[in-house]
């Protein structure tokens, strides 16, 4: 059974190893400190019976909005819904925070990313242009809004 929990500091060693395993830009050391450090963010991570970090995920609240800044998914547990479980949780903890309306962008090429947030409730609005580097990739933002 597959614990989600939030992520504190001693979970950083792993959140690097998902970062270098999922990212062509994995955020660095010093980013992802500031980001369990951060009043603004909430990290959860999904932890096996062995305590292998298989997924974490990083939410960020600002003025009544929700941003979903990360989902990494360790490609060796990728297909057992580890992605679904962690923006439920997430999405679970916005809406029992009063957030009505989350927002995240996606490289425009990720169809399993795109299927996972569709299938949580997200609609597609825009596209950012080149947003992405390593490749140059468009960003579909999409949002979740409530009400």
């Amino acid at each position: 059974m597959v614990t989600v929990r939030r992520a504190g500091m001693e979970d950083l060693p792993a959140l690097n190893h998902l970062e270098t395993v999922c990212f062509s830009l994995p955020w660095s050391d010093n980013t992802l400190r500031e980001m369990l450090e951060s009043p603004l963010d909430t990290v959860w991570a999904a932890v096996t019976p062995n305590r292998r970090t298989a997924a974490y995920l990083d939410y960020r609240e600002v003025a009544g909005e929700g941003e979903l800044m990360r989902v990494c998914v360790d490609p060796a547990f990728r297909g057992r819904h580890f992605g679904r479980m962690m923006v439920e949780t997430m999405l679970r903890e916005a809406k029992r925070r009063g957030v009505t309306a989350v927002t995240l962008e996606v490289r425009a090429s990720n169809a399993p990313a795109l299927r996972l947030y569709e299938n949580c409730g997200f609609r597609r609005e825009a596209v950012r242009k080149d947003y992405y580097d390593s490749p140059k990739e468009d960003a579909i933002i999409m949002w979740r809004r409530e009400g």
